[in-house]
């Protein structure tokens, strides 16, 4: 099956948590997270290297809308249910629907780490790539120094299945890094 023709939510929810495809004018709300939560995003995720202008956030958002709908990649915003207060993001990307498997990433404001946001998001995703996408293997890469990020999938029972290493660039290029690699398998 033509992957576009999936039956795919825009809408997932958990106890405390809506995730949602992004929407156009999401990028202002999204730019702000990142801005204020900089120092912590800079050191993992490249997109963070340099500060993005809430215009670049924005057509970010709005291309990750169009992969959504084209089936490329699965990204979901989150928000607090009571509030509507943005929490970060995730999703999925390096999908490959013929095995099926796919790969889970993730990035959480500052002001909002620490509550156990982000593992009940990326718990949901999981859980959601099983039983209705029907994935047989959901990963999660991450470097091996960012401890904060590896404690998701051992949070959640992945299985650890080895570190890559000098298997990339710090995001600053200074240093080779190593890559952890998780895994859920059904």
């Amino acid at each position: 099956m033509n992957p576009i023709l999936m039956e795919i939510e825009t809408v997932l929810e958990t106890e405390r948590l809506m995730l949602r495809m992004p929407e156009y004018g999401d990028g202002k709300i999204v730019n702000q997270a990142i801005q204020s939560s900089i120092s912590e995003l800079r050191p993992w995720l490249g997109f963070a290297r340099e500060t993005p202008t809430p215009e670049d956030t924005e057509i970010n958002t709005r291309e990750a809308h169009i992969k959504f709908l084209k089936r490329e990649s699965l990204r979901f915003l989150v928000f607090l249910k009571e509030t509507n207060e943005f929490v970060g993001s995730t999703g999925f990307h390096n999908i490959e629907w013929d095995v099926p498997k796919l790969e889970i990433g993730y990035w959480v404001a500052t002001k909002q780490s620490g509550h156990g946001y982000m593992t009940e998001a990326v718990q949901k995703l999981t859980e959601y790539a099983h039983q209705d996408l029907k994935c047989r293997r959901v990963e999660i890469r991450c470097d091996r120094e960012n401890e904060r990020s590896r404690a998701i999938p051992e949070r959640l029972d992945y299985d650890f299945e080895g570190t890559l290493k000098n298997e990339d660039m710090s995001i600053d290029g200074t240093q080779i890094a190593d890559t952890c690699i998780y895994a859920s398998i059904t």
